[in-house]
């Protein structure tokens, strides 16, 4: 697929209640240009009896191709067995990339807390094991996480672990809600920003949750979309904006309407912020 400004992948956690297969179909037919895959979407075939060799041949048969692949979450400040068991799952994620033909690994923090001086250590062996197979690993703070919350925060551990192929989520979700919003990520170096995701913030957002599902398709909140969208084209990124807005009401309704908005929202958003932005 050839790289360029506004390629379009949809997060399985806007449509989390459609079964797999289902939710590959109304991508593809909606007019994304790939999906972005969680650890959950392997884990919950799993537990429908499916074996790994099986979910990786339905996304295949799908014939959409998969821009983003998450891995569990946890491994920056899980120790012990935890950590060694993430590790494990994380070594079959970069497997099951490889497999899938994706180049870009995604984690958030999860829910467990530590120093980020620990962050730091086990995001350079991460950073190692996702290089064995030629995988960048971009990291995402969650504004809504005790530790892992902001740019500053995520500058200190990318910098700190000084791996190559590791580099910069940006989701304006939380950049927004952390106070990043707009161009607020311009110190970002252009060729470390590895991956975006996106939706819309309520001018009311939930509070007291640590994973918000309140969020809302792009153009619907407070977003500074000309900003932000104009700042990615600016530095000139390529990479995908996966379009992840998990809400109940979303979830309420079909997989391809939620799809096909989203696809029609966005590209209207990019014609508004990058006159030269062709879908």
């Amino acid at each position: 697929m050839t790289e360029r400004f506004g390629r379009l992948a949809l997060h399985m956690w806007t449509i989390d209640t459609t079964p797999l297969k289902e939710a590959l179909d109304a991508a593809r037919e909606a007019g994304f240009d790939a999906v972005e895959l969680r650890r959950t979407d392997f884990k919950r075939c799993f537990d429908a009896g499916m074996s790994n060799a099986q979910v990786l041949d339905l996304i295949r048969k799908s014939g959409i191709p998969v821009g983003v692949l998450g891995v569990e979450y946890g491994w920056l400040f899980a120790t012990g067995e935890e950590s060694r068991r993430l590790f494990k799952v994380f070594r079959e994620s970069c497997e099951n990339a490889v497999a899938l033909n994706c180049k870009m690994l995604m984690s958030a923090p999860g829910q467990i807390n530590g120093p980020i001086r620990d962050a730091i250590r086990y995001l350079k062996e991460a950073g190692d094991i996702a290089a064995e197979y030629g995988l960048k690993l971009a990291i995402e703070f969650n504004s809504q996480h005790d530790v892992l919350n902001s740019l500053p925060v995520l500058t200190e551990l990318v910098t700190g672990a000084d791996k190559p192929n590791c580099g910069y989520l940006i989701d304006a979700y939380h950049f927004t809600r952390s106070g990043a919003g707009g161009r607020g990520f311009e110190s970002v170096p252009a060729d470390r920003i590895y991956c975006f995701q996106y939706s819309d913030l309520s001018p009311n957002p939930v509070t007291g949750v640590k994973r918000p599902t309140d969020r809302l398709p792009p153009g619907k909140g407070v977003i500074k979309w000309r900003e932000m969208l104009g700042l990615l084209a600016e530095k000139k990124y390529t990479g995908f904006l996966s379009y992840e807005a998990p809400n109940p009401d979303m979830w309420a309704r079909p997989a391809i309407e939620v799809a096909r908005e989203g696809v029609e929202l966005t590209r209207k958003l990019l014609r508004d912020a990058v006159p030269s932005y062709v879908s």
